[in-house]
């Protein structure tokens, strides 16, 4: 019951001065508030990046041609042409760990249809590249095998090529031409949005892979990569290794040669992502922790002056009967009800700034309650680092000097 007499005591003290008990707590308020935002913010903007990079596809693998040197000047990665469409038919026969293989030629152009024109993104792909990034038609059909075989001129588009081309009509059914190669609409992508890139992932143009490689590039042979999708996340692994080995051999590469080509997964690209996210949310949670060592600071300034002020009280309750380790709880006491009923204000504060940044700015926010659990534990650790100094010097007055302070 001591103890609860001792917290109500305190309670007391700090009412009577409400506006400096305020100012006080306000360090506290601003560093939990600021910790608590930063990290969901951070959590956010991680979710975001995830769910971007999760929509290239499941399982992503992504196979680019090796880089060329011309002059003793190496070009970068992709330079070269050393994929081409045999090797996706390799690699959709012979491998194990693959859901789905899909080459993909790619090429920007000048489209005509509907009466105008649109510059949009075409990509040659083979009817697995749906399974790979997880993507649907929203109307119509995509084209099949049967079409790859015959290199059929069909085509589907975007949703913003459609609005471009075709003003809000359903362009299913209707005739477009793509370098004067005339080609007919059979299906419509559901709406993907932009990549994790900033890309218009809806401003497309698919083609079966063969037409693509026939009749607008004039190379019935290469591709500019390869897409396939591993059966599982835990196998991809497994996945890159067997895409090494066939292309290695369908290559003609000798041990010790470098590979001509390279593999990287989405994960790779998610960690690479995430890394930077995390060191800038540890950053600002950082900074955000200096208000909290300085509202600390801001505690042991104030509680030294209550101790100062109520010099003559402490040493009335000494005369009465109080004991030394009574004096410093409640004084202790003082400094972590101040603490956290800072922390508590912060909290709510943190989830005020959370939806409105949710609600006007359209951020996502993500409020872990470890974090919140974490910086209530925090601010009642500062409320006893910070106030035990003044609670002992209160503690070690001697009671006879202190009924004499005036």
């Amino acid at each position: 019951m001591k103890i609860f007499k001792l917290i109500e005591v305190a309670q007391s003290s700090l009412l009577k001065n409400k506006t400096r008990s305020l100012l006080t707590m306000l360090g506290i308020v601003i560093g939990v508030a600021a910790v608590i935002v930063m990290v969901a913010v951070g959590e956010g903007a991680q979710k975001n990046i995830e769910e971007r990079i999760s929509a290239l596809g499941t399982n992503l693998l992504m196979v680019r041609p090796g880089s060329n040197a011309f002059g003793g000047i190496r070009r970068g990665a992709g330079s070269a042409r050393t994929l081409t469409l045999e090797d996706a038919d390799e690699l959709k026969a012979r491998m194990t760990y693959a859901l789905a293989v899909s080459g993909v030629v790619q090429t920007s152009t000048q489209v005509i249809g509907g009466g105008t024109n649109w510059f949009t993104q075409i990509q040659g792909v083979s009817p697995d590249y749906l399974t790979i990034r997880s993507w649907e038609v929203e109307e119509g059909q995509f084209f099949t095998e049967r079409d790859m075989r015959a290199k059929t001129k069909v085509a589907v588009v975007g949703n913003t090529v459609a609005e471009n081309l075709f003003s809000g009509q359903s362009p299913i059914g209707q005739s477009i031409r793509i370098r004067n190669v005339p080609f007919k609409i059979v299906g419509l992508l559901e709406r993907k949005g932009q990549s994790s890139f900033g890309q218009d992932q809806d401003d497309v143009i698919m083609i079966p892979l063969n037409t693509a490689a026939f009749r607008l590039r004039g190379d019935s042979k290469y591709v500019n990569q390869i897409y396939v999708s591993a059966l599982s996340v835990d196998l991809m692994d497994q996945a890159i290794g067997e895409i090494e080995e066939i292309l290695r051999q369908t290559h003609k590469l000798v041990e010790g040669q470098e590979n001509d080509f390279n593999v990287r997964s989405q994960t790779e690209i998610t960690e690479a992502f995430s890394s930077t996210t995390e060191a800038l949310t540890a950053l600002l949670g950082a900074i955000a922790g200096v208000s909290l060592f300085v509202g600390g600071v801001g505690i042991m300034n104030i509680m030294l002056v209550s101790v100062t002020e109520r010099t003559r009280e402490i040493g009335i309750r000494v005369a009465v009967g109080a004991r030394r380790l009574d004096v410093l709880t409640q004084f202790l006491i003082e400094a972590v009800v101040l603490s956290l009923a800072g922390g508590l204000i912060g909290i709510g504060l943190s989830w005020g700034l959370c939806e409105f940044l949710t609600q006007n700015l359209g951020m996502t926010t993500i409020i872990r309650s470890d974090i919140v659990v974490l910086s209530l534990c925090v601010s009642a650790f500062i409320g006893i680092f910070f106030g035990l100094y003044p609670a002992q010097k209160a503690a070690k007055l001697d009671p006879i000097d202190a009924l004499r302070h005036e």
